[in-house]
């Protein structure tokens, strides 16, 4: 958990690193994910060939291109995501300093975000 001053990119390989094991298959388990999609504000050079070197294949939209690269499709998806986490006003605006609360009530809101969803399908 970082600042909210901090750009975003400078965690991006740390995040990765957090991955768990993904389960599946018998045999060697994928430890990272196959592509990541980014907007805009990932596009630099430095970390697409980082990227690339760890077998992730970067599908970053390019600056200074117009919109249009399908990625929307799939982006809007972490931004609905986001905006159920901030209906959660603690999570919001944060009032908590130690981040081991924080990070529970995060835990704490994408369980009734889950429990949510899964009883409206029922």
């Amino acid at each position: 958990m970082t600042g909210g001053n901090r750009h975003d990119v400078t965690q991006l390989l740390p995040l990765l690193d957090a991955i768990p094991r993904i389960r599946g298959a018998t045999g060697r388990p994928r430890h990272r994910p196959r592509q990541l999609f980014a907007d805009r504000g990932y596009d630099f050079d430095k970390y697409r060939r980082l990227l690339w070197k760890r077998g992730i294949k970067p599908v970053i939209a390019r600056r200074g291109v117009p919109h249009g690269s399908g990625l929307g499709t799939i982006r809007w998806v972490v931004e609905r995501t986001n905006a159920w986490i901030h209906g959660f006003r603690r999570l919001r605006i944060r009032w908590d300093i130690r981040d081991d609360i924080h990070e529970a009530v995060l835990k704490l809101a994408c369980c009734v975000i889950t429990y949510r969803r899964v009883r409206a399908l029922c």
